[in-house]
């Protein structure tokens, strides 16, 4: 979490478009202090459209086209919220969204793109709009795969002739000629409506492109009327049917239908802006990029536009959210149209006059990458201010230490938890059944039923406090769950950083709702708590559960001859603090807050009745947590370093040598388990130590009943991996051993 000066107002970000990702690394350059800003986009990525035909013939991979909004949101210190947006209330300053509560705003922007004019995908229809690219992408891999293994003819039809459509039909036929034998030709069709291709371009320009087409083999039928596509077959207005291919839609521009209720003033769907791209009904909600209808200038639906649009939304949004004076959006009479002609070349027009030439493709090519690198890989954050003069013994130290992670990255280590919970007295009550050491302690409540109790909290490492609420609860049941119990009441302890009034509100109302979605799921009440201002947002949950007819479940316990079960991979520790250094990709970073939003309940209900010990893999990292099992149960362990699951992207950020914060004293266990060389070097090793925010449990299993848990499991939707065994105590005592 980012600290600095009081936050007072909201800015809201609607969608990823190019005219917000130039926003975002703007901002980041030269943040306006007091905004917290907000970016809702479905996913942890978006597309840059001028790439898309150099992807469609094969020059680019998908990861080319990708804008990390993940990296660029924790450069400007942004929060993300990967949600579909259904709604938007400008009176009341507040987006609805598909999965989540109601986010609110002072100042909002939208940049959503739009869907080409054709509906929305629909695999049953066979017609597949170019926009929302992520989705016609989707369908264009599996399209070649059909392709390539003889499942599907290489028939392709285009539905539009704009510069657009004529760019994809040209990359269509190049990548099907790659990729289909000489015997077999493939068949490209561009199909328009009006009476000649590029119906509202340049005649220099068209007269070109219709060369470039006829050398490519690509059909041009214009002057039709397309009534329906059904089944890949496209029914035309004559009666006449096509047969079935695969249906390129790049006609038209269609906007989101959810527009239609937000009572902006729109122009056929479109939000109508002002020259300083301002809704001209409601001027606290901006517009850019293709779903704005510029009032006094009206443009054609080109990117180009959108990243110019970016400074000038920078400046306005900056200047709206401090009082100060608006500038206008001059947009340029023509831009320099660099189009791709399905090889690797391009031509060049503007004003009408046309270049083309092979020598064009590494002049667009250049400009396309350099616009990527610096969206996904933005100026370095500025260093830390490090103390200056005589200091203390050690600060030098700690301060070139790595910044201090979130999460259970930012726990206290074992080796300083040990010896002080050694020294704590042991219960001497006749109630308190268990005490320090296990994940939670057992209290008896009498009639033999037992009431579980802990607590849990940590210092935030996103800004999304509805999600870290998510993510705190889960984690704290965590200890809950591995002792075998049902979850029964939370108390909440709150530390929220310095903001207004109204933005605590709206902050500690998202994190109410955050942690009530995920106790009531689990039959919890949120029961009462204590609030706080301090320097960063810090949540805690204490709670209790109750055992019903069944002793709790400890680390003590376990057999020789156990298996070793584990419920969820291990990586996210090393994912964010990748994130938190702009090192990890967005899809990994998206993957690990899903998993740590998952439930340990049903895993517990398979396990607890078989498990004859059991914890949650959090803060010490699986090797600790499993050591922990074999201390109390003096038993060794061996583990099977192939078998454990790990998170998307953790073993790659291991071999770049990326650990949490509190690795290093995760990792001194090393020294005390039987490893070969091999094994030491493999960047998996190292994840052993990881810390894990909301991990999974880890349970030993008698092996006769592993088969009828995973069968539970499976049933269930949840997983289950044995990743070793446990065996006798050497005379060393409790290790873990890894062979090979």
């Amino acid at each position: 979490m980012r600290t600095g000066a009081p936050l007072t107002r909201d800015l809201l970000l609607v969608g990823g478009g190019h005219a917000h990702a130039v926003l975002l690394r703007m901002w980041g350059m030269n943040p306006l202090q007091g905004v917290r800003i907000t970016l809702v986009n479905p996913g942890p990525t978006t597309a840059y459209s001028g790439m898309l035909p150099g992807y469609v013939a094969g020059h680019y991979q998908r990861d080319d086209l990708e804008i990390d909004l993940v990296r660029l949101a924790r450069f400007a210190g942004a929060r993300l919220v990967m949600d579909q947006v259904i709604g938007l209330n400008p009176e009341s300053g507040s987006v609805r969204l598909s999965e989540r509560p109601d986010i609110q705003f002072d100042i909002a922007s939208i940049d959503i793109g739009v869907t080409s004019g054709m509906g929305d995908p629909a695999e049953e229809t066979g017609l597949f709009p170019v926009k929302p690219l992520w989705a016609f992408a989707k369908a264009w891999e599996a399209f070649l795969a059909s392709v390539q293994s003889g499942d599907a003819p290489p028939v392709v039809r285009v539905i539009g002739a704009g510069l657009g459509g004529l760019e994809l039909a040209m990359a269509m036929a190049w990548r099907l000629k790659a990729l289909c034998s000489s015997s077999e030709r493939p068949r490209v069709c561009v199909l328009e409506k009006a009476d000649r291709v590029l119906p509202a371009g340049p005649s220099g320009l068209r007269r070109v492109l219709s060369h470039n087409l006829k050398s490519l083999g690509i059909e041009v039928r214009t002057g039709v009327d397309i009534r329906r596509v059904e089944d890949g077959s496209i029914h035309l207005a004559t009666g006449e049917v096509l047969p079935p291919a695969f249906v390129a839609a790049a006609a038209g521009a269609q906007p989101a239908r959810w527009l239609g209720s937000t009572g902006l003033a729109l122009e056929n769907g479109f939000i109508r802006v002002d020259g300083q791209l301002r809704s001209i009904s409601h001027p606290k909600v901006f517009a850019v990029g293709d779903i704005a209808h510029l009032e006094l200038d009206p443009r054609p639906k080109a990117g180009v536009y959108a990243v110019r649009q970016g400074p000038v939304l920078f400046a306005n949004l900056r200047a709206a959210l401090s009082g100060r004076r608006l500038r206008a959006f001059r947009p340029q009479g023509d831009h320099l149209k660099l189009v791709s002609l399905g090889s690797q070349a391009a031509l060049a027009e503007k004003w009408g006059l046309v270049l083309p030439g092979n020598g064009l493709w590494p002049l667009k090519n250049r400009i396309d990458r350099r616009f990527m690198t610096r969206l996904n890989q933005p100026a370095p954050m500025a260093a830390p201010i490090r103390v200056s003069g005589p200091a203390a013994l050690g600060v030098v130290e700690l301060e070139t230490a790595q910044p201090l992670c979130g999460g259970c990255g930012s726990k206290v280590s074992a080796g300083i938890l040990g010896p002080l919970l050694r020294d704590i007295a042991l219960p001497r009550r006749a109630d308190v059944l268990q005490g320090q050491g296990d994940d939670a302690a057992v209290l008896a409540l009498g009639d033999g039923r037992r009431q579980v109790l802990t607590t849990d909290h940590f210092r935030a490492f996103s800004e999304d406090p509805y999600v870290m609420a998510r993510i705190v609860a889960q984690h704290a049941l965590g200890d809950i769950w591995a002792m075998g119990a049902e979850p029964q009441a939370a108390l909440a302890s709150l530390v929220l950083p310095a903001q207004s009034a109204e933005l605590q509100a709206r902050m500690a109302a998202e994190i109410l709702q955050g942690l009530q979605s995920v106790l009531q799921d689990c039959g919890a009440d949120l029961v009462g708590g204590h609030t706080s201002l301090g320097a960063e947002f810090t949540l805690g949950l204490s709670l209790t559960g109750l055992l019903e007819n069944r002793p709790a479940l400890g680390l003590g316990g376990a057999s020789a001859g156990d298996r070793l079960v584990l419920t969820r991979p291990i990586g996210v520790g090393v994912v964010m603090a990748a994130e938190m250094q702009g090192r990890a990709r967005g899809e990994w970073v998206a993957a690990a807050l899903q998993q740590m939003q998952l439930s340990n309940g049903p895993a517990s209900r398979v396990l607890r009745n078989s498990a004859t010990a059991m914890t949650d893999v959090t803060g010490f990292g699986l090797a600790g947590h499993l050591q922990s099992i074999l201390s109390s149960s003096n038993l060794d362990a061996e583990l099977t370093l192939e078998a454990v699951p790990w998170s998307p992207g953790a073993i790659s950020l291991s071999s770049d040598g990326i650990h949490s914060s509190i690795y290093p004293a995760n990792a001194r266990l090393a020294e005390q388990m039987i490893a070969g060389d091999a094994v030491r070097t493999d960047p998996r090793f190292p994840l052993l130590f990881d810390p894990q925010t909301s991990g999974g449990l880890l349970a030993a299993l008698p092996p006769e009943h592993l088969d009828d848990r995973a069968a539970e499991a499976r049933a269930l939707g949840q997983s289950m991996w044995v990743i070793g065994a446990l065996v006798p105590a050497g005379l060393q005592g409790p290790k873990i051993r890894i062979p090979g």
